[in-house]
């Protein structure tokens, strides 16, 4: 197996023992992005500053220091998320060059932990939608088939893991944005309960409701190294058993309407977590839990503007909102338009409904899972495989057409709406050759429950296979 095959334990482990040097491991994963750089994964990529702090990292290691568990490893890093070593553009013109203060928070845990900064990864115009189309940075590629999109908008974040550019991410999720790239590139995604780790330094487009950083892997032991090493938990995390474990599904509100291929997919993973003794429980939602997709719509429309607003005055970045907009890429200026500037942003009096609303669903699906003995909500977190690029208003679900916004945001919506630890994991490929997944949602606080679970699920389902392989071509 090559070293850029192996998960983020398994060459932690090599280069503490001394099998790997860390900078022949850089080096090789640093080759691999640029082999495959017209995927469009990174927005920077530094290569001396990564080696030569991979250097460092083997010198550290040979003069018997303690290291710490993420001790030379490479990690990309979603460009939302704030790095003093490199600019921060959240995906936008007017941010191009930005330089922050200092690092986000999340961000200096893992370099405390010895991570190395590997570079910036392109994303979706200010994390403002699902596929990646950026327009000021250029489009990133599904690795899987380039001329589809990867999920968004933690897009470039996934498809430098998928392919190999290394094993471990730093994305983020507001609505879906870590689950649906998960999804579409045969990853192994959590996004955490939200405030389980800190978001200081990360532009948000909520103020304070939904916005959460989180990992993506190519497995679930990589999730869980990544999670304990930003909670400083680092007790062992047994897998569990899965016979007997009863895990909720919802027939009519979240598998209805599929893709045929994702209905496939998903029916054929149900079959396999049944005979691994797993009890799906089907148990329809509560209608004012159907009710999420409209309250982070909502929530989300009302306040995208003030949070983007304020963080560019807090971060000092010399740029105003109206500055900003007016250097945007145009589907990004319109999508705004749309739905989060006068004279269609929701009015007040709406935002307050969806509050409550949001309120009365975190209470509602404490109770669902109470009165059915369920430890997890399982289904597809999109409806669809990985649309085609350029497909970002509608796509075709059984000759009908379907919002992007509810082929993508249907089903991701709980989870943001009502605090939920939400793990993706991948389910099966299409027939043509696409990824697809499968989300398991849990009560919010429950991560490593959660995290546990997909340890023994994820040998159910199998892993992802490897992208084809492809030289810069798309």
């Amino acid at each position: 197996m090559k070293s850029i095959d192996l998960s983020a334990v398994a060459v932690l482990t090599a280069i503490k023992n001394g099998e790997i040097k860390a900078e022949d491991y850089a080096r090789a994963l640093l080759e691999r992005a640029q082999q495959l750089e017209s995927l469009n994964a990174f927005r920077t990529l530094d290569t001396e500053r990564v080696l030569d702090a991979a250097r460092a990292a083997d010198k550290t290691r040979a003069s018997g220091a303690v290291l710490g568990a993420l001790h030379g490893l490479p990690i990309p890093v979603k460009d939302s998320v704030n790095s003093k070593a490199l600019p921060t553009s959240n995906g936008t013109g007017a941010l191009r060059d930005f330089r922050p203060r200092d690092d986000a928070r999340v961000l200096k845990l893992l370099l405390a932990e010895g991570a190395i900064l590997m570079g910036k990864t392109n994303l979706h115009e200010l994390s403002f939608g699902w596929t990646s189309n950026n327009e000021i940075f250029g489009a990133v590629h599904n690795p899987y088939e380039p001329d589809h999109v990867p999920g968004g908008s933690s897009g470039g974040s996934a498809v430098a893991v998928a392919a190999r550019m290394a094993p471990l991410a730093v994305a983020e999720d507001t609505w879906g944005s870590i689950r649906i790239p998960a999804s579409m590139c045969g990853l192994a995604g959590l996004r955490p309960s939200f405030g389980r780790y800190p978001d200081d330094g990360i532009m948000p487009l909520t103020d304070g409701k939904f916005d959460q950083v989180g990992p993506l892997a190519r497995c679930v032991a990589d999730l869980a190294l990544f999670d304990a090493a930003v909670t400083g938990d680092h007790t062992a995390l047994p897998a569990t058993r899965l016979k007997g474990v009863r895990i909720g599904i919802a027939p009519k509100s979240l598998l209805s309407n599929l893709d045929p291929e994702v209905e496939r997919i998903t029916t054929e993973a149900f079959h396999k977590l049944r005979a691994a003794g797993v009890t799906l429980v089907e148990a329809e939602l509560p209608e004012a839990i159907k009710a999420s997709l409209a309250a982070v719509a909502t929530i989300l429309a009302y306040e995208t503007l003030p949070a983007i607003a304020a963080f560019l005055e807090a971060q000092g970045t010399g740029v105003t909102f109206d500055q900003l907009l007016q250097q945007a890429g145009e589907s990004t200026q319109e999508t705004l338009k749309t739905y989060a500037l006068p004279p269609n942003r929701p009015t007040h009096d709406a935002y307050k409904s969806a509050l409550t609303q949001r309120q009365r669903i975190r209470k509602e699906i404490g109770r669902y899972f109470e009165q059915n003995g369920i430890i997890a909500l399982a289904f597809p977190p999109i409806m669809v495989p990985p649309p085609t690029i350029g497909e970002e208003v509608e796509v075709d679900i059984r000759g009908q057409k379907v919002s992007l916004l509810v082929a993508m945001g249907r089903n991701t919506a709980l989870g943001s709406c009502a605090s939920m630890a939400s793990l993706v994991l991948p389910a099966g490929m299409t027939s043509n050759g696409l990824p697809v997944g499968l989300e398991f949602d849990a009560l919010k606080g429950s991560d490593r429950a959660l995290l546990a679970l997909g340890l023994s699920v994820e040998t159910v389902l199998g892993p992802g296979p490897a992208p084809p392989a492809r030289r810069n071509r798309c």
